[in-house]
């Protein structure tokens, strides 16, 4: 799906990368929007863990910038974006998911303003995580296409208002801010280990499931 968008996914193409039969695949799954959706959730859910647990440490507005700005779950919400425009049962999955997101973001940051480490002024905390939110993903997406006009820039007024409300120690930049030929290195081999690591996953846990039967 991240190498050659959600278009290329079949029930017979699947079964291929999992080496099982296709009959298989939709004993699973009946239909392809069942799958995406059994997808969508596990990869949600493993980066609510993941966010929960980067949110917990010291600096929560920095994590939600690097967090968002992230190329590989940029590049997968994107194509579930995509899917979502035909598929209204996706669409209402992302929804649920990305609410869930924000309440964790804006939850962790006005914890941390309530507890005087984090100055965010009179600015709305649910409007500062749409912001960081929105900003981030743009540059990475923009990125993946070649367009960097005002990214520099960008991100460098985002960084130093983050830093203003935020003090850190020392601050080690996030992905948002390395190099265009850089992220799509790191972009491309992120989606082939994805790619890679789900097929694999998902051929052991239809291999279960057949041995079980």
């Amino acid at each position: 799906m991240l190498d050659e968008g959600y278009a290329a996914v079949t029930s017979r193409r699947i079964a291929q990368e999992a080496g099982v039969t296709p009959p298989l695949v939709h004993y699973y799954f009946p239909t392809l929007d069942d799958l995406f959706i059994a997808v969508f959730r596990r990869r949600g859910d493993e980066q609510l863990e993941r966010q929960a647990r980067l949110l917990a440490g010291d600096h929560p507005l920095h994590a939600v910038w690097d967090f968002n700005g992230e190329p590989a779950s940029a590049a997968f919400m994107a194509e579930f974006m995509a899917l979502a425009n035909h598929r209204k049962s996706i669409g209402a999955e992302i929804a649920t998911y990305v609410e869930r997101f924000r309440e964790g973001q804006i939850a962790a940051l006005a914890g941390a303003v309530d507890e005087g480490r984090l100055d965010v002024g009179d600015t709305s905390v649910p409007a500062l995580v749409m912001l960081l939110t929105n900003a981030a993903r743009s540059v990475v997406t923009e990125r993946s296409i070649g367009l960097t006009m005002g990214h520099d820039e960008t991100i460098a007024l985002v960084e130093r208002l983050i830093d203003q409300a935020e003090p850190t120690p020392t601050r080690a930049r996030g992905r948002t801010t390395k190099a265009p030929a850089t992220r799509a290195a790191k972009a491309s081999s992120a989606k082939a280990s994805s790619a890679k690591a789900s097929a694999k996953a998902s051929a052991r846990s239809t291999k279960r499931r057949a041995a079980r039967r």
